[in-house]
């Protein structure tokens, strides 16, 4: 069993800031490449960010690079987003992820994933 528990989603007013975690548990978590994606109504599942094993690599989506920012606490089990700048094409249910098998940009090449904790961003 591997469970992964998103929790920090809310409602914020744009240029705010809110910083997701992810708690995981059932495997070595320092084993895991982790992830975020997030899926806006009516639209498909993307990726925003993943982070290697070690924590030194990072990836983004160009639509957030520079506004947010992956990182994992090995020690914790537990991964982080931390989101500036929030704008209102921001507003999507954030979705943590785990052990990718492929590209980091399709959801399929994912193996976990979180409930899922709603991000809403006003203008």
């Amino acid at each position: 069993q591997v469970q992964l528990v998103e929790s920090g989603g809310g409602l914020v007013q744009a240029g705010g800031s809110l910083r997701l975690s992810c708690a995981t548990s059932g495997r070595s978590f320092s084993s895991y490449v982790m992830g975020w994606f997030r899926q806006a109504p009516g639209k498909e599942r993307e990726f925003v960010a993943a982070i290697t094993r070690s924590g030194i690599s990072t990836y983004y989506a160009a639509s957030v690079k520079g506004r947010f920012t992956i990182s994992r606490d090995n020690a914790k089990n537990t991964v982080y987003l931390q989101m500036n700048s929030l704008k209102p094409e921001d507003t999507a249910v954030y979705y943590c992820a785990g052990e990718v098998a492929g590209s980091y940009y399709y959801m399929t090449s994912w193996h976990y994933w979180g409930q899922g904790t709603q991000v809403t961003v006003s203008s």
